[in-house]
């Protein structure tokens, strides 16, 4: 359970991440409602899984989770750049974040 809580916390951590970027710098209010939703829950989500998940490990995956689901997001819905070399990376974030939970 405590993995599928750090997945979705993780996955939250994307939508804060975006969120955060169409606030304008906190001056549009939906946007800020999400950030500030999201990242509550996505804080929590983490808390909890580090009960059963060794901090390196769960933090390594959560970061890495949100950062490979913030540059997706960024390439499919904001337009940024699709690369090979942006893709090759993020698919190491990826990498990462699996060998991490493979070799826990």
């Amino acid at each position: 359970m405590a993995w599928l809580v750090l997945i979705v916390s993780g996955l939250l951590e994307s939508v804060w991440a975006v969120a955060l970027s169409r606030s304008g710098g906190f001056t549009r209010l939906l946007p800020v409602l999400i950030f500030v939703g999201a990242l509550a829950l996505s804080m929590i989500g983490l808390g909890y899984a580090l009960r059963t998940i060794p901090v390196g490990t769960g933090y390594a995956v959560w970061v890495g989770i949100g950062a490979a689901g913030t540059a997706t997001a960024g390439m499919l819905v904001l337009g940024e750049s699709t690369s090979l070399l942006r893709l090759l990376s993020l698919f190491l974030i990826v990498a990462g974040v699996v060998g991490l939970k493979v070799f826990h």
